[in-house]
């Protein structure tokens, strides 16, 4: 059985080298992520040579996703590295204090405009939503506050405000020296952190595209500003080329509580407007120390398969922790098993994307008649630039669509999309009266079909064409193939 859904794992020193780089592709990653909080250039450089290499001896398209950090809405640091913070007392944000000078009552801040951000009775959020203060009140470079949930707090830990509207732009300094490294790397994406709308997302693509960048942006939805309007979150979708569910600060800043159906929503519109969806943060979380996952875990991993998106992404679980390589193993085997209980072949008239062009009327029908016809064990797609095989896996199918095609940047760029295969394809080299048998007779060989069962046949009249998809064939296996 092929896995539909993908996964996308996190580098860190748990898994920077080649052996377990290779390793992890074996056990079932599709696509890389380079955090770029942490690190330099010349070591995400050399990373991405090593997964690369890595790849090609194991005859795997795998896909190179860079992170960019975004901005540090942080605390400054203390002279003691940390305090200890109790319900009731109150406590001090200081943006003219020294930055490793805080104490048990107050500490300085690494984002400087908090002050003139803040009102009384704001709540904010501190070392993801675990220690809690209310605004008292604002006097100058002091934001005044009482601590309703306490705890430990350590350096340099990151703030919210519950609710958002902090308005920290969403490309920093850092940011477009990065995305200068990623384009000169040919990352196949590029993932914005904390885009407030499209506008955010369309500047990050114009620097890139201006430093040679050829991949596609993935906009991290985790502000509550992107998802507090329907409109805003629909304009970031389709200024992007995919999206990607942040749910450690997109539940800090919405509550917990809201989550869930906010995710939902964001996979199924990104699903509509035929973007691709990665959901992400604490997935397997307590794999970090452990080799075995909990039954919450399971559930929350096999609810976003049957929810539709097209990968779940491992962060500190394979970058920093004990058992990275179980960990995708056994987020493989969760993704297998959600697969097996719910395969539909049909179309829901909700969720099919009205197709406005050839290619797109060309995707549509031939899912309509894979959902339907029986006898159909594959669908075949040869592509250029990989648009027809992604506006396929829009439609929901248990049926594998293969991507045949010539480019190794097309290769990688389709293993994000959920059930879609990359099948190295040059059809220049054959006949053209050849082309569709040969096709037909690598999947033969890779037993994904045999004679008697169908399979479609989706193509353009010319190669080296994008957008040129304008053919459906439907051929018979064993048959006469022209």
């Amino acid at each position: 059985m092929f896995r539909r859904t993908k996964i996308v794992a996190t580098v860190g020193p748990a898994c920077s080298t080649e052996q377990m780089l290779e390793t992890l592709i074996g056990a079932g990653v599709n696509v890389f992520r380079l955090n770029f909080s942490h690190g330099n250039a010349q070591s995400h450089r050399e990373v991405a040579v090593l997964i690369r290499e890595a790849a090609k001896r194991l005859s795997r398209s795998v896909a190179i996703l860079a992170d960019l950090q975004g901005p540090k809405i942080r605390i400054a640091r203390f002279r003691d590295g940390q305090v200890t913070l109790a319900n009731g007392e109150l406590f001090t944000l200081d943006a003219s204090m020294p930055i490793d000078d805080g104490d048990v009552t107050r500490v300085g801040l690494g984002y400087k405009a908090l002050p003139g951000e803040c009102v009384a009775g704001d709540i904010l959020l501190l070392n993801d939503g675990l220690i809690e203060l209310r605004v008292n009140e604002v006097v100058g470079s002091e934001v005044r506050c009482t601590v309703v949930a306490g705890g430990v707090l350590s350096n340099n830990k990151g703030l919210n405000r519950k609710g958002g509207g902090l308005t920290a732009k969403a490309l920093t300094e850092k940011d477009r020296e990065d995305i200068k490294t990623a384009a000169s790397m040919d990352v196949d994406y590029l993932a914005l952190s904390f885009p407030r709308d499209a506008a955010d997302v369309e500047e990050a693509r114009s620097l890139y595209q201006q430093a040679g960048g050829l991949g596609g942006v993935v906009a991290k939805i985790e502000r509550a500003e992107a998802v507090a309007d329907h409109n805003n979150l629909d304009a970031i979708i389709l200024a992007s080329d995919g999206v990607m569910v942040a749910r450690g600060d997109l539940a800090v800043e919405i509550g917990d509580a809201e989550l869930v159906g906010v995710q939902k929503h964001i996979i199924w519109r990104a699903r509509q407007l035929d973007r691709f969806v990665i959901t992400a943060t604490q997935m397997m979380e307590s794999m970090i120390n452990n080799p075995q996952p909990t039954r919450a875990e399971v559930s929350d991993v096999a609810n976003a398969v049957l929810d539709g998106t097209d990968a779940v992404m491992l962060s500190a679980e394979t970058a920093t922790g004990n058992f990275p390589e179980l960990t995708v193993r056994a987020m493989d085997r969760i993704i297998l098993g959600a697969e097996r209980t719910y395969q539909m072949r049909h179309v829901s008239q909700q969720e099919a994307v009205l197709p406005e062009k050839i290619d797109e009327s060309i995707a549509a029908a031939a899912m309509f008649v894979a959902n339907r016809l029986p006898g159909v064990r594959a669908i075949i797609a040869m592509t250029e630039s990989g648009s027809t095989p992604r506006k396929m896996s829009r439609i929901r199918s248990g049926l594998p669509i293969f991507a045949f095609t010539p480019h190794a940047r097309t290769q990688r760029r389709v293993a994000m999309y959920r059930g879609v295969h990359t099948v190295p394809f040059e059809s220049e080299a054959i006949m053209p009266e050849e082309v569709t048998a040969r096709a037909v007779a690598i999947l033969e060989e890779m037993g994904v079909v045999e004679n008697g069962d169908k399979v479609i046949i989706t193509k353009g009249d010319y190669v080296s064409v994008n957008a040129g998809t304008n053919t459906m064939k439907i051929i018979e296996v064993g048959g006469v193939i022209r």
